[in-house]
């Protein structure tokens, strides 16, 4: 009996699991769990392939769905073996992939699939913090199965193969009288723009795999209790102009990521979510050879502020480095939160509490640097002393205040201005937000009161982070209180 039907899958214009599976591990590496192997005949086989091979010598675990089998359906004996890939995973302390290419639980086993995927929830759960998860949406994921990706740390989407969604088009359609395409419920393209599901989303599948391989040679294998950290590594770079990248006005915008090119290690930066909540910039890159994790403001896009799918991009990235103890560096760059009706009703509140909770609680290295200005909130949300900051900084000409100089202006001098005629209210509005200016909108006040711990050069800028990993690597001091976990508000 031939399982296996690549042509089947070709014809839906996707490759078969066994094609994926050589893109991407290395060459040769790939050992099946399945006990005849990939390719031949046998008799238990249930729509689902599970093994590991190595990528770039580094072990990973894998299971893929085979669409051509039943539809690639979750079916009890599908999820355990899923199941039992992830706890091996577990044990041999090792980074696990999982492929999902399937039309949910298996319908025409009733109870024994909605079981099954929740076993398969209880040990994607179990791995989480331990052990890298990284999904691949290679076609269809749906109904509740879609949780089992939901659960794990990264996920990559594939442009006109990928589709993730609770409840398909063709069923809210009949239901609700809609005309829903499937496009806008689960495509990769809506999960990495509006959801924020999708963490990567690729043109080709070979591009993908490209990129997951890279992934996996950034993440860390395990959770270690510590981490040992390169030394040998660092070259300083010739940062004399970094200032210039920032306009004087504070009000003008520019590409953050200009900065963090020049800061870590060249080539280094690997963005994730770059297309959701585009006015926040986060992902990994090396400094002197260890990864960082870089949460960013992003002046370029809503000039940088906090809203609610920003605080959730920021607090899931930082909670994901906290929990591999990998370093986290803030640089910050932002006027306040964004003001509108929708984003209070969508709970901005709720969403921003959650992006403090993260930042509080994450043990790990925190090391913040204000580059222009932090306005009210954005200067404590973005890892600020007060939040737990082993060290934080500030450039000479960027300032922390409440509001921006205009609007505090407006409020404290607010009676005196009714009582001016209007011809000279214009320089008398003028003349106090200078005062403002001078008095507040600087790096003195925040120096003075302690709130950062020193002002900053910015061509000084990387070697100073450098140094300081190395020193919180060895003397950083976790002072925590024992209890079970806090209670996050998501």
């Amino acid at each position: 009996m031939n399982l296996y039907s690549l042509e089947k899958q070709h014809k839906r214009g996707k490759l078969h699991v066994i094609e994926r599976i050589r893109l991407i591990f290395d060459k040769n590496t790939f050992v099946s769990r399945d006990e005849n192997g990939i390719g031949k005949d046998n008799a238990s086989y249930d729509g689902v392939i599970t093994g590991y091979g190595e990528i770039e010598g580094q072990r990973v675990y894998f299971y893929g769905q085979d669409y051509t089998y039943m539809g690639g359906t979750f079916g009890l004996i599908h999820c355990r073996q899923i199941v039992e890939t992830i706890e091996e995973a577990i044990r041999e302390k090792c980074p696990i992939i999982g492929l999902y290419d399937g039309g949910g639980a298996r319908i025409q086993e009733g109870a024994a699939a909605v079981g099954g995927c929740g076993e398969l929830f209880m040990a994607n759960a179990k791995a989480s913090g331990y052990i890298p998860q990284i999904s691949i949406i290679a076609g269809t994921c749906a109904g509740g199965a879609v949780y089992s990706p939901g659960l794990t740390d990264f996920i990559f989407t594939i442009d006109e193969i990928s589709n993730m969604f609770v409840t398909g088009a063709k069923v809210i359609n009949k239901i609700q009288g809609t005309d829903y395409l499937s496009e806008e419920l689960g495509s990769g393209k809506m999960h990495s723009t509006i959801s924020g599901v999708s963490h990567f989303n690729e043109k080709s599948e070979e591009e993908c795999y490209k990129k997951v391989r890279k992934l996996i040679g950034i993440l860390p294998p395990v959770y270690k209790e510590s981490v040992d950290l390169v030394t040998e590594k660092f070259e300083d770079k010739d940062l004399s102009l970094l200032s210039d990248f920032l306009p004087e006005d504070y009000d003008k915008e520019y590409d953050i990521r200009r900065i963090i090119y020049a800061v870590f290690d060249h080539t280094s930066f690997f963005e994730i979510q770059e297309e959701f909540a585009k006015n926040i910039v986060i992902g990994f890159a090396k400094l002197g050879g260890n990864t960082v994790g870089i949460v960013a403001s992003q002046p370029q896009h809503l000039d940088g502020v906090i809203d609610t799918d920003g605080a959730d991009k920021v607090s899931r990235f930082v909670n994901f480095c906290d929990a591999y103890n990998i370093p986290i560096i803030t640089l910050v760059d932002s006027p306040g939160f964004l003001m509108r009706l929708e984003e209070e009703q969508k709970g901005l509140i709720r969403h921003g509490a959650k992006m403090i909770h993260a930042y509080a609680n994450a043990t790990t290295i925190k090391l913040t640097v204000i580059l222009r200005k932090a306005y009210g909130g954005p200067y404590i949300f973005f890892g600020s002393k007060q939040l737990g900051a082993d060290k934080s900084y500030i450039w000479p000409k960027a300032s922390v205040t409440v509001m921006k100089a205009e609007a505090a202006v407006a409020v404290i001098y607010h009676n005196e201005v009714q009582r001016i005629e209007s011809i000279e209210k214009e320089d008398y509005l003028l003349e106090k937000v200078k005062l403002y200016k001078e008095d507040f909108m600087n790096s003195k006040g925040i120096l003075a009161g302690g709130f950062v711990d020193e002002e900053l050069e910015p061509e000084d800028t990387r070697r100073r982070l450098y140094e300081d990993l190395l020193y919180f690597n060895s003397n950083k001091r976790k002072d925590t209180i024992i209890k079970k976990h806090g209670n996050m508000p998501v």
